[in-house]
């Protein structure tokens, strides 16, 4: 039985806008599973948004790790993320996990990786998954020549996009903005 997995997630700051988006499609090998997944999740109450590529059952268990995190922090966005990347790192049975992470929060956009990497991107826009760069590309087109879109309609767009292109990704978006 192969692992559940392939997805596109994209964050972006924008003019104080924070906001993930993910698109909805599990893949099992080259058939998808399930076309309605909910990969972006709100936690602390709307003021953190996190969203996973990678096998879901994994996906799921760093999401609660890094939510224990982020609870055991006082709600400190980059510590519970390096927290998290450093058990990910040296546990034995988190080392075995294959997943990444976006998280954000007010002002703050990281990815999370297994390797024990915390990276705050350039330009404000992260992606992740297989249809990241896609929708990276889009995201960075997006950010410099409409910046009159929200960053809401540009998360949309950029996933939109990588769907048209990628055939791990569709157009069953799920898009979380942070509260203020």
């Amino acid at each position: 039985m192969q692992p559940i997995h392939a997805t596109t997630v994209v964050g972006i700051i924008h003019n104080g806008e924070v906001v993930v988006g993910a698109d909805g499609q599990a893949t099992m090998g080259n058939t998808v599973a399930k076309s309605n997944v909910r990969k972006v999740r709100s936690l602390a109450g709307g003021k953190v948004i996190a969203g996973f590529a990678g096998s879901t059952a994994d996906a799921f268990t760093l999401m609660e790790r890094f939510e224990e995190k982020l609870n055991a922090y006082g709600g400190n966005l980059k510590r519970a993320a390096i927290e998290l990347a450093k058990d990910w790192r040296t546990d034995r049975y988190l080392r075995r996990l294959e997943a990444m992470m976006i998280v954000a929060g007010k002002g703050e956009l990281l990815v999370i990786s297994g390797t024990g990497d915390v990276l705050e991107p350039d330009n404000q826009v992260a992606a992740i998954g297989s249809g990241s760069m896609f929708a990276q590309s889009a995201a960075l087109a997006l950010k410099k020549h409409a910046q009159h879109l929200s960053a809401e309609e540009m998360v949309r767009e950029s996933l939109h996009i990588a769907a048209d292109i990628c055939i791990y990704t569709n157009h069953n978006l799920v898009v979380e903005k942070v509260n203020d």
